[in-house]
């Protein structure tokens, strides 16, 4: 097998994910075929507390940018943050034309002022079903329905076979924005003839179909309407524009006033009526529009259904928000789920809300939501119409990508081909196999900065909330000799009013490590300080079995 010169791509078509596979969310897929390359989707996913300091990362370009010359451009799937959001702070390193639906484009654009890189970025708005060119791939969206207008799979035709790009999607008969799914052209393409289906594995435990957007409308006007007295308060997604008009209308059918709380909202509500939707909903009303209405007359819309800190849900819960508060007699309804990862965040917001006396409805109670990705009949159905020779799960964890595999032999494809971020998939070989690996991963936005997220300052700030920090100066006369005791400080460690045995012991084993060293050792700041680090890690290792972060000054005076 040769490559084209130059560009790392083998001859034929492969398939490179450097996010999104293995895990659910940040997507960043690389197609090559003939020489050069295809982008689709350059996500983001959302810090932890496994990542103190750090609210954004995203996947490391850097194979694709080892390769740019070959690079033919970037089509977003939809306008999720996890498939376009790390457009505005990788774009100036990619520097390529980027290709979007009419409301992906328009929600890229307000990101890009915010960024002052509006008039710097090629965007190219493609009407929905239309077939378009990037360099040499010959790409067309096939519309699907999700949890945001216009989402699409993508297919794209190559001289060695057609992919299917499905991104996220699902089989909704009743959207309540925008079209359903275009099975018609899944349809015609299968009969065109599909070498491969990258696909969606989110839900593909979830039995049945995934749910309707029109039941979670008519369960929101009922459930909003058993309060008569109280505020009411709807957590979800700031992205799902139908879940924005259902809740709105929920507030009409009630009495209520639909209220936006959270900024994320705000721009979701500005980009869908820049595209036409909620044409028919009244406009929003602010926080402080909203102050002069009784209780029973208001409806929040609220950010922060995953706990996010500074989302506001959780500010309100916590009694930290500046105009809104909840308590006795008022409800909040989570029209949302749990993300995998957030539920202690999200419990304790609950908790601290229903302490407050507030009513908790969640889709354990009442059907107020559904997810935005297929069942595995809807998966099924999919396989049925598209026919592809190959599946490639991804968007997925390891058991998710190992289920969807099976569930796509049972319906009657050749090749299901389990991969992670870093593998290059060959579709078009018999069968198909991994012929190289692309090197891989983790951005993250530190401030105004990007950095690895294996930096050796990120894995201190790790170390630092798991494990404290110790510094320690020692200050030495001309001769060696200590002329004080060891001044010590232990974040995170030592109370230096409670622990003031524990923090003399630890002070007596450093004095005693460092009087031990010869005259020649006393002379080496380098030997000095590492005799003084090994003493604090005994110390802690020994009475915490902890590893702290230890920064040793030494200070010489004649």
């Amino acid at each position: 097998m040769t490559d084209s010169p130059g560009t790392g791509v083998p001859d034929g078509l492969v398939f490179v994910p450097l996010g999104g596979t293995g895990e659910i969310g940040m997507n960043l897929n690389l197609y090559g075929c003939q020489g050069r390359w295809l982008m689709v989707d350059l996500g983001i996913t959302f810090g932890n507390e496994t990542t103190p300091g750090i609210d954004v990362m995203m996947p490391d370009p850097a194979f694709i940018e080892d390769r740019l010359d070959a690079l033919d451009g970037i089509v977003i799937t939809h306008a999720h943050e996890d498939h376009l959001g790390a457009v505005t702070y990788l774009w100036p390193w990619l520097r390529k034309p980027v290709y979007a639906s009419p409301f992906a484009a328009a929600f890229l654009r307000l990101k890009l002022e915010e960024e002052g890189l509006q008039n710097e970025v090629p965007l190219h708005e493609i009407p929905l079903g239309t077939r378009f060119q990037v360099g040499s791939f010959d790409v067309e969206f096939i519309g699907t329905t999700h949890s945001i207008p216009e989402p699409n799979a993508l297919a794209i035709r190559t001289p060695a076979g057609t992919v299917l790009h499905t991104a996220d999607w699902k089989f909704d008969p009743a959207p309540m924005i925008g079209d359903t799914a275009d099975t018609e052209a899944l349809q015609r393409l299968g009969d065109e003839g599909v070498l491969a289906m990258v696909g969606d594995s989110t839900n593909i435990f979830t039995q049945g179909h995934s749910g309707s957007e029109g039941d979670v409308r008519q369960a929101l006007i009922e459930v909003v309407g058993r309060n008569t007295t109280g505020q009411v308060a709807v957590a979800c997604f700031a992205s799902n524009v139908a879940r924005l008009e259902s809740v709105a209308i929920a507030a009409r059918e009630n009495g209520r006033h639909a209220v936006l709380v959270g900024r994320s909202l705000y721009r979701m509500n500005e980009t869908a009526r820049r595209c036409g939707y909620l044409a028919d909903i009244p406009a929003f009303l602010s926080e402080d529009e909203a102050a002069g209405l009784t209780p029973d007359k208001v409806l929040y819309v609220c950010t922060g259904s995953q706990g996010e800190p500074r989302a506001a849900l959780p500010r309100i819960a916590g009694g930290s928000h500046r105009s809104v508060s909840l308590g006795e007699g008022d409800t909040v309804i989570f029209s949302s789920r749990i993300i995998p990862g957030n539920e202690r965040a999200i419990f304790t917001m609950q908790n601290r809300l229903v302490e407050a006396g507030v009513e908790i409805i969640t889709s354990r109670d009442a059907p107020v939501h559904v997810s935005g990705h297929p069942g595995r009949e809807e998966v099924e159905e999919m396989y049925r119409l598209v026919r592809p020779r190959v599946a490639v799960p991804v968007h997925g964890e390891a058991l998710h990508l190992r289920e969807h595999a099976r569930v796509a032999l049972t319906c009657g494809v050749e090749h299901a081909v389990i991969i992670a971020d870093g593998d290059m998939l060959r579709l078009d070989s018999d069968p198909p196999r991994v012929v190289d690996q692309a090197p891989t991963g983790l951005l993250a936005l530190d401030g105004e900065r990007l950095v690895p997220i294996s930096s050796q300052m990120l894995r201190d700030r790790r170390r630092m909330m798991n494990n404290g920090a110790a510094t320690v100066t020692l200050v030495l006369n001309g001769r060696g000799g200590l002329v004080s005791e060891p001044i010590v400080s232990a974040r995170g460690l030592l109370d230096p009013d409670e622990d003031r045995d524990d923090l003399d012991t630890l002070i007596r084993q450093i004095r005693t490590a460092v009087n031990q060293l010869d005259r020649r050792a006393l002379d080496d700041d380098a030997a000095v300080m590492d005799r003084a680090r090994r003493a604090v890690g005994r110390f802690f290792r020994g009475s915490q079995n902890r590893r702290p972060v230890t920064d040793i000054h030494v200070v010489r005076v004649a």
